[in-house]
């Protein structure tokens, strides 16, 4: 069950989110917390940094890891705006993180639920307590208008090169 900290920490995540819209990337904000503080940001950089990896997940991962100066992260809880894919998944379980919640179900490709649950899977050595849905519909909603945004753009394209063909 979501608390108002759920809320309020998914409300920065969000924030992440539209910063990664605003460099041009699928906007996707993660931040981990450790005993009510921040210890780690993300946002989605895949497209700018031509790195697969460059997920909010891991960025998020990746800073909280240094700030503790370990890899595990035990106790610590991380907030996303869209649920983990298979490799952020693994990512989290691997890092011991204890506690998952998320916005925005993916039906495509969601690991923690949807098409998969890696972060509950009693084969792998750690799973998750997962929350889902925080925020659902803002954090929806914000990646919807995002591809609506795009598909738009790449019709205009589309049309403004065929166009000058002719």
């Amino acid at each position: 069950m979501s608390t108002p900290q759920d809320h309020h920490f998914m409300e920065q995540a969000l924030l992440l989110a539209k910063q990664a819209e605003q460099h041009g990337e699928i906007p996707v904000g993660a931040l981990l917390v450790y005993k009510g503080t921040i210890i780690g940001r993300g946002w989605n950089h895949s497209i700018s940094s031509h790195d697969a990896t460059g997920h909010a997940e891991i960025m998020a991962l990746r800073e909280a890891g240094r700030y503790l100066e370990n890899y595990r992260l035990i106790d610590t809880t991380l907030y996303v705006t869209l649920e983990p894919c298979p490799m952020c998944a693994g990512a989290t379980v691997h890092a011991r993180v204890s506690r998952l919640v998320f916005g925005a179900y993916d039906q495509k490709t969601g690991a923690a639920g949807s098409v998969f649950n890696l972060t509950c899977d009693e084969r792998l050595n750690h799973q998750l307590d997962v929350e889902g849905g925080v925020e659902q519909e803002r954090c929806s909603a914000l990646l919807s208008e995002f591809f609506r945004n795009r598909r738009k753009a790449i019709k205009a394209a589309k049309k403004l090169k065929t166009s000058q063909q002719d």
